[in-house]
């Protein structure tokens, strides 16, 4: 009996000896693997081979050989598939490292545990033996856990490295050589959802200034008097149209107007200026502070805003004389950080387009500052909401609908979407979210039986009951750093993400991918959908028109320059313009018509506002209102 029970112990003991072997072994190789990886890629830069180089150098040469640009695009899809694949590599190999050595030591563990009790009988030679063992176990311990501690963080830092690495590679792949260099460095910084390059210059302002009040004109007594704007005519009204859309669709009261989905409703926009010679230029203002955030208007008043490191302000204009009614100085606010939030030079302070709907105008900073200001310049109300968590700096803009404040907080803590109330800044309801760090910017649409927001984030896309906050869907089909927003037409929801997918999702609440494509994708402009067409702006400068029902490609057409800016449809064209400040004007249809291309004379990445048969443009150093026949 006892030597049936010590020949199964001896069979345990050699097999969890095997195990334990086998596993610390397999545990060593994984080191020395994800070691030499790190050296390898330390020596020899994964995809600028000789082969990319030399594409590059000859598509410098010869930048009109299309079959050449299609070789280097078609390089740029293989550089998005190894970024991931090579991810996926280095980070399986860490969790099987941590199996590995987790197998070991419970092996050990047995092992001990079933080892006998030996006498201990004195002896010289033994001693020896034993103390010889003993500093043995105790040096080849230290070097094993050195050896995996050092490949552990090599694991780490191989997989921070190939992100920045694959970025860029795919950037350079996508982008025109001559503009290849700056490509690179501004397409690394997101500006994301929101944006404008303003002046370089800063007129000092007095830290605590408070809001300068301009004395209006002897005519203007009215307020919030919505002037010419009464006399637009809204889109016939449904019972999909509540009537507040319909009197957001008479203003231009967000980011790409009312909804963010970059449809403007007005009527007679220009389509030819000139910045240089003033040709339809109706007033252009030099602007003072700093922000990427676009224009809107409600009524006779347009907004923007601006901030640096110790100041943040609210501007109004008169959108028809480009007068400075008021400006609003953002100070005191209760829980405000001390210190301006580490951002990004290309996304900045003043990222976040505000918003508004006829009483109050609401804008939020990178400091989470948030503030209500009436039409006459006057604080209703204004709270801190945290400081966001976010490495490039916050700059998803806000969305008003009805009586609340829509704000997309997808930060690095706690991320969140929440409703704010319009009167008292009170939190009507927060919804937390299980996404990472997001710079797109919320989405209202109102669907058949309900309105809801429509959220985009690594790795989701969700759809949430304007009023209570309820997560009404959610699909999981999108990663990386997000900056596009998403576009809706037709019950139909578009998302898109460079390093990702442009996915079409229908379903409702029982949400499904229609269709998916890989070959044109943004990661700063967002898309826009009208009828069954879908257009898509890359930042490289290609634009593609999708059939919106079945992905098919309609048309695609490249332009000389990228784009960062959003196209905006009106009256069935499509206004997109490029970073050299030339809006590109075409035909929202299934064949590619170029109506127009007008140059403001200053870079631009801000996507336009329109009102009263005008087009409102932010540019690097100055505001534009541009109409027609002048």
């Amino acid at each position: 009996m006892n030597s049936e029970i010590n020949g199964n112990r001896g069979v345990n003991v050699k097999l969890w000896r095997w195990i334990a072997t086998i596993s610390g072994l397999f545990a060593l190789l994984i080191c020395f693997l994800i070691i030499a990886n790190y050296i390898q890629m330390n020596r020899l830069d994964p995809v600028n081979t000789e082969a990319v180089n030399l594409l590059v150098q000859r598509l410098s040469e010869n930048p009109n050989d299309e079959a050449l640009r299609n070789e280097i695009r078609a390089l740029d899809l293989l550089v998005r598939k190894a970024y991931f694949t090579n991810q996926w590599q280095v980070r399986t190999g860490g969790y099987i490292l941590l199996i590995s050595l987790a197998v070991m030591i419970i092996s050990l563990q047995i092992l001990k545990a079933a080892k006998p009790v030996e006498p201990d009988i004195p002896n010289a030679s033994s001693e020896l033996d034993q103390l010889w063992k003993k500093l043995s176990r105790k040096w080849i311990s230290i070097g094993g856990i050195a050896i995996l501690v050092i490949a552990l963080v090599l694991a780490f830092l191989t997989h921070d490295k190939l992100s920045e690495t694959f970025k860029e590679a795919a950037i350079a792949a996508s982008a025109d050589p001559v503009e290849e260099e700056e490509t690179v460095n501004q397409m690394k910084t997101n500006i994301k959802s929101a944006g404008a390059l303003a002046s370089e210059e800063e007129i000092e302002e007095t830290k605590n200034e408070e809001s300068v009040e301009i004395p209006a004109k002897a005519d203007e007594n009215k307020e919030n008097s919505l002037t010419e704007s009464e006399q637009i005519k809204a889109e016939p009204k449904t019972a999909s149209v509540s009537a507040f859309t319909s009197s957001a669709r008479k203003n231009y009261p967000a980011f790409r107007g009312a909804g963010g989905l970059g449809i403007a409703y007005q009527k007679n926009i220009p389509v030819d200026w000139d910045g240089p010679t003033g040709k339809n230029v109706i007033w252009k203002i030099k602007t003072d502070h700093k922000g990427y955030n676009s224009p809107i208007i409600w009524g006779d008043r347009l907004f923007v805003t601006g901030a640096d490191e110790e100041s943040r302000y609210v501007y109004c204009y008169d959108k028809n004389t480009g007068e400075l009614k008021w400006k609003k100085a953002v100070t005191n606010i209760p829980g405000s950080p001390a210190n301006a939030p580490d951002v990004t030079e290309d996304t900045g302070l003043a990222a976040p387009t505000a918003t508004t709907d006829g009483i109050n105008v609401y804008a939020i900073f990178a400091n989470g500052d948030i503030i209500a200001i009436d039409m006459n310049g006057t604080q209703v109300w204004a709270r801190n909401l945290g400081l966001p968590q976010n490495h490039y700096g916050h700059s998803s803009s806000l969305q008003v609908y009805e009586d609340k404040v829509i704000i997309e907080y997808d930060q690095g803590r706690s991320p969140k979407v929440m409703a704010l109330s319009t009167k008292t800044g009170e939190e009507v309801w927060s919804t937390p979210r299980q996404v990472k760090i997001s710079w797109a910017s919320p989405v209202i649409a109102e669907r058949k039986n309900h309105t809801e927001v429509i959220l985009i984030a690594d790795p989701s896309v969700a759809g949430y009951d304007v009023h209570t906050g309820k997560e009404l869907w959610k699909i999981d089909c999108i990663y990386g750093e997000v900056g596009p927003s998403v576009a809706y037409s037709n019950e139909i929801v578009f998302a898109i993400n460079e390093y990702a997918s442009l996915v079409a999702i229908g379903g409702g609440n029982q949400p499904e991918v229609i269709w998916e494509d890989y070959d044109y994708l943004s990661d700063v402009p967002s898309p826009v959908a009208i009828d069954d067409m879908l257009f898509v702006a890359t930042s490289y400068g290609v634009v593609v028109c999708h059939n919106a029902k079945t992905g098919e490609k309609y048309w695609e057409h490249e332009f000389d320059n990228g784009f960062y800016a959003s196209p905006i449809i009106a009256e069935g064209k499509v206004y997109l313009i490029d970073r050299d400040g030339i809006m590109q004007i075409f035909k929202a249809d299934k064949t590619f018509q170029l109506i127009g291309e007008a140059a403001l004379g200053e870079g631009a990445v801000a996507s336009p506002a329109f009102a009263d048969g005008k087009i409102f443009i932010r540019g690097e150093e100055n505001l534009y209102c541009i109409g027609n026949g002048n």
